[in-house]
């Protein structure tokens, strides 16, 4: 699957990051499409005609983290993938966990 790589070639992929294939592939029986790819990235590429996070590929797939984010850096180099890393507009901001402790605490 990673050919004995443990880092991606392209791409840093954080947990929450969105992946989103950039073109539909065929169905199984439409002829020519993503057959060049191994079974693994074949299922990443289908999965993904709506953006999942890196979190919920490796779940769905039931592959190592680590495993996921190689394979992710080799689709992300051939192009069949854009990602979305989550910007700071996305991320909960820090007095959002202070509140959740606060309550949390007087629980």
């Amino acid at each position: 699957m990673t050919r004995g790589r443990t880092r991606p070639v392209r791409g840093t992929f954080d947990l929450i990051s969105m992946v989103v294939a950039t073109r539909n592939p065929p169905a199984a029986d439409a002829g020519p499409g993503l057959e060049h790819l191994p079974p693994e990235q074949q299922a990443i590429v289908r999965r993904c005609r709506e953006p999942l996070s890196v979190a919920e590929i490796s779940a769905h797939l039931n592959l190592p983290l680590g495993t996921v984010r190689v394979m992710l850096g080799d689709l992300l180099d051939a192009g069949l993938i854009r990602i979305h890393d989550p910007g700071p507009a996305d991320q909960p901001h820090s007095r959002l966990y202070e509140a959740l402790i606060d309550g949390l605490r007087q629980l």
